[in-house]
């Protein structure tokens, strides 16, 4: 079965490509810019192509990778079919994170800047007449410490300079998942999900002040929060779906982050 990811070079593609080799399965990944995703049956698409921790710094790259490219995939490319990766950032400021839950954009925020496209993806793959499924993925946790986002920074940080200095408050909490069943999830929704929208989520907020407890435990870093931090709640995103339809049970994030932390630290992984 031809599976071809796009944003193979990502974290979540990279991982993607090594499952489904695992699995004997033919994996196709175009270059960027390829001229073969035209002239090719595709199979079964799995779109992981996406700008993450900078998309601050790189506004026009984010919304190609999550609009341009995706648009004229949708209408030129020839698939059985397409699974676009989008995110439960989407989330941010909703009531509940189910899958057809209202969401609040504000396009006089920066940072929805991310929101905004990658709603704007979801909105060409639900217009579009074609197969088309979208997976909302959650914070993923895994061995990624190229990476800048929260996890990994604060874990490098705990590390290599012995302190965690916290922009919001210890309350602040949003649901993280482990890679392998971000892994998992993303090809048994592409290859027979039933449902257009899923959530690949745990379906459990975790605290910053549980992830910096279990860090400090491991490192004897100091933990100092920004004076008057906000504190930032993501609902909880409902993973009702993949429970019911898959049987879906996450793996233990604190454990993960126990194991990352370790790994890091008998490393050292400086960046």
């Amino acid at each position: 079965m031809k599976t071809t990811i796009f944003g193979s070079k990502g974290f979540i593609g990279k991982q993607l490509v090594q499952r489904l080799l695992e699995l004997q399965y033919e994996v196709f990944e175009p270059e960027r810019g390829s001229s073969d995703v035209y002239e090719t049956s595709l199979g079964h698409v799995i779109y992981c192509a996406g700008v993450t921790s900078d998309f601050r710094k790189r506004p026009y790259d984010t919304v190609t990778a999550h609009v341009t490219f995706l648009s004229e995939l949708l209408q030129k490319a020839r698939y059985d079919s397409f699974l676009y990766v989008s995110s439960t950032r989407i989330y941010y400021g909703a009531k509940e994170g189910f899958e057809n839950s209202d969401l609040i954009v504000n396009p006089n925020r920066s940072d929805d800047l991310f929101q905004l496209s990658k709603l704007l993806g979801e909105s060409l793959c639900l217009n579009s007449t074609r197969k088309v499924k979208i997976a909302r993925v959650s914070n993923v946790c895994g061995q990624d410490f190229q990476s800048d986002n929260f996890l990994y920074s604060i874990i490098k940080d705990a590390v290599n300079n012995k302190v965690i200095n916290l922009q919001t408050a210890l309350s602040s909490a949003k649901d993280y998942i482990c890679i392998e069943d971000v892994v998992e999830l993303l090809i048994k929704v592409s290859h027979g999900g039933t449902s257009i929208i899923y959530n690949i989520a745990s379906g459990t907020n975790t605290t910053n002040e549980e992830v910096t407890n279990e860090i400090q435990r491991l490192t004897s870093c100091d933990v100092f929060v920004k004076q008057n931090a906000a504190e930032i709640i993501f609902p909880r995103i409902s993973t009702k779906k993949i429970q019911e339809e898959f049987d879906f049970k996450p793996l233990d994030i604190i454990q993960r982050i126990k194991q990352l932390t370790s790994k890091y630290q008998a490393e050292r992984i400086i960046p």
